[in-house]
């Protein structure tokens, strides 16, 4: 999901994992995986699973079980409204604040 080699604001993972969740979903019809998620994150597994407990624990991300497939997840409503919130909030960072500027600080 990332460019560059920036480091990321704990918001910008919480969002990348968001993102991925949402389009997993679409493109595997519902089927998403952990590990799937936390490859296209670009997240060492430490740091994804401190992220992804975070966001089962809120509600922001939903568990399925399957006896053939396994755990499966998915973006509750609150996961969706929380995306929202997050991609405004980066658009606006985006207009009004040189590149980078706030960049880790949060």
């Amino acid at each position: 999901m990332r460019k560059g080699i920036n480091p990321r604001s704990r918001w910008e993972i919480i969002l990348d994992i968001l993102r991925v969740i949402a389009e997993e979903e679409r493109e595997s019809e519902g089927k998403v995986k952990k590990t799937r998620i936390m490859q296209r994150a670009y997240l060492d597994w430490r740091n994804f699973q401190r992220y992804f407990d975070f966001l089962l624990e809120q509600g922001f991300v939903g568990k399925s079980n399957s006896p053939k497939e396994g755990a499966n997840y998915e973006l509750t409503e609150e996961g969706k409204d929380l995306m929202k919130r997050l991609r405004e909030v980066e658009d606006i960072l985006q207009q009004t604040t040189p590149k980078n500027l706030f960049r880790g600080k949060f």
